[in-house]
């Protein structure tokens, strides 16, 4: 016997919906089929993969450790697939695309239309999430190309395209920071981590912090006076310029962190990529984004 794609699948399918029976309804099976794949995997690879946690299913130590290789075969046949595809009918090419949260909201669709004039044929896949969730779908191949802040690992490597500034904003004004409820992102994103280190750097302890999982919650909560945050000005735009926020001054700021193109390091981009690449390095996408925010 031999590990099968349908055995990966059912894994990795476990692993991000967290339980067998959401799995089993997200590859539209059965969970007695789900169940019986992920058994077949752990006598293949010769130990217990998951294990039952609470209600749901949680990785072991060696399922872990098995994660980012199952991630990387189906990817990598992923890529195969669209490549194949793309040597048949060029002008129909599918681009996998992953961006972090405030790239894929407030950017990315704007590029993506702009390049679809140009392109007509062409299938652009964007997947939105954290930092962490991003870097993981290039290094796994889950994503031809992703839109994020600097590379921080020799597995992805980068190339800057745009200018982005973080900066502190609130519905009022305020001068005392640390009085103020700061308004953070969740774990694993990379203006949660910025914000954290912009804290610490200037040695300001919150009153009180709150977490929230996305910007539109952060900009729901300064829009009803609930905090303050460090967010990129990509982001709040448009709130800056009609009033329902304003910049907070705070030394140092703005964060100047530039947006990236990132790709698999060793990994040679298909034209169709390629293509779409070059463009989010060109005057025309940057037109599209001033345009659009």
């Amino acid at each position: 016997m031999a590990v099968t794609l349908t055995q990966l699948r059912a894994f990795m399918a476990v692993v991000q919906a967290g339980s067998v029976h959401a799995a089993a309804r997200q590859l539209f099976v059965s969970q007695p089929s789900v169940s019986a794949a992920l058994a077949a995997l752990a006598r293949e690879v010769g130990t217990d993969l998951v294990e039952r946690h609470g209600r749901g299913i949680r990785l072991t130590a060696a399922g872990e450790a098995y994660r980012p290789y199952a991630a990387e075969v189906l990817g990598l046949l992923e890529q195969g697939r669209d490549a194949a595809s793309e040597a048949e009918r060029p002008e129909h090419a599918r681009i996998r695309l992953a961006a972090v949260n405030t790239a894929g909201e407030y950017l990315i669709p704007a590029v993506i239309q702009a390049y679809r004039r140009a392109e007509p044929g062409a299938e652009v896949l964007l997947e939105i999430g954290n930092r962490r969730s991003v870097l993981e779908r290039v290094e796994s191949r889950a994503a031809d190309l992703a839109v994020a802040g600097r590379p921080p690992n020799r597995n992805v490597t980068g190339r800057a395209f745009l200018d982005n500034e973080l900066i502190v904003v609130a519905r009022e004004p305020a001068e005392d920071l640390a009085s103020l409820t700061w308004l953070l992102r969740e774990e694993g994103s990379g203006t949660r981590a910025a914000t954290e280190a912009f804290l610490a750097d200037r040695e300001i302890e919150p009153r009180e912090v709150l977490t929230l999982g996305s910007n539109g919650a952060v900009k729901q909560a300064l829009s009803i006076g609930l905090g303050a945050t460090l967010i990129s000005v990509h982001a709040v735009a448009r709130e800056l310029r009609d009033g329902t926020l304003v910049r907070l001054p705070a030394s140092g700021t703005p964060l100047r962190r530039p947006w990236y193109s990132l790709v698999a390091r060793g990994v040679e981009p298909r034209p169709a990529v390629q293509r779409f690449r070059e463009f989010l390095h060109s005057a025309a996408a940057a037109d599209a984004i001033e345009a659009a925010l």
